[in-house]
């Protein structure tokens, strides 16, 4: 596949765009030039061309009117548009690619389009975001490379941003494969209280969505096991309950003292995350908390 591009100072959006395309439709030909007949030529056109259609392989955003937005009001630049148009069938569903899409092609897409989504809590610091550093790659602005270096610098960018993309997909998988093991979790407790997985895993989505009544999840770890209280909300610090007070801090002979559970190893002084040396051990330490 050949794929024009604009030639100069690139950007995030058509840096992972063309990443995109790359993993879609496997090696690409990428062509950086302003020559309309050129650009007719190629395959596919990413932010060239005042055109969005991927039936013609037309994926612009500078036309007049850009190239619409989504329901959050987060209008669509390249990246967004070929996201869109291949996302789906590389994350394997529609929802693991539009969770691809919060969490990295609307940032891309927003820094583009001039929409301010990041501030800044602290004067004169200025967070790091991934537009940020694909704009970092470019050429400072006294050095003089020819159109071949520039190029190269390009394919260093889009090389960059095809393993951040290949890391997001592969995270992704990993994520549904972990919904559907605490799923199945969910269904075999005994207490719907308590939650057991067989491993660590992400499960915070699944239980505080899924598992209204789960106060507490327990899993195996390197050096024992863990519990965790559950949060009333994703992202958020507040617990639906608590581990009680008087654990707070504790750890060792002072937490198997306060506790009488005598391989009880640490308990966090925010009271959201406990361990044990055993299954056993945090089992009783899960007892107690919900009798507390």
């Amino acid at each position: 596949m050949k794929v024009g591009t604009h030639p100069g100072n690139f950007h995030a959006d058509d840096v992972f765009a063309v990443a995109v395309l790359g993993l879609a439709a496997g090696p690409v030909e990428v062509v950086r030039t302003r020559d309309r007949d050129t650009l007719a030529a190629c395959d596919v056109r990413v932010d060239v061309g005042g055109r969005s259609d991927p039936a013609s392989g037309d994926f612009d955003h500078h036309q007049r009117g850009g190239a619409g937005e989504r329901a959050n009001g987060i209008r669509y630049a390249s990246f967004g548009l070929v996201w869109r148009e291949h996302g789906p069938a590389l994350a394997g569903d529609d929802a693991a690619a539009a969770s691809i899409d919060e969490r990295l092609v609307q940032g891309v897409d927003a820094n583009d389009t001039g929409q301010t989504i990041i501030e800044s809590l602290v004067d004169g610091v200025r967070p790091m975001a991934v537009s940020g550093v694909i704009a970092g790659l470019n050429p400072a602005w006294d050095e003089s490379l020819t159109a071949a270096e520039e190029d190269a610098l390009f394919a260093q960018a889009v090389a960059l941003a095809t393993g951040i993309v290949e890391r997001e997909l592969a995270g992704a998988a990993a994520f549904g494969r972990a919904r559907d093991l605490v799923t199945a979790a969910m269904a075999r407790a005994t207490d719907p209280r308590l939650i057991e997985l067989d491993r660590n895993m992400p499960w915070r989505e699944a239980v505080i969505n899924g598992a209204p009544d789960a106060l507490l999840v327990v899993y195996p770890k390197s050096d024992g096991w863990g519990m965790q209280a559950v949060p009333q909300a994703l992202g958020g610090f507040a617990n639906r309950r608590d581990l009680p007070a008087e654990w707070a801090g504790l750890e060792g002979d002072a937490l198997i003292a306060v506790t009488g559970v005598p391989d009880a190893v640490f308990a966090h002084s925010s009271r959201f995350y406990a361990s044990a040396a055993s299954r056993d051990g945090i089992l009783a330490l899960a007892a107690l908390s919900l009798a507390d």
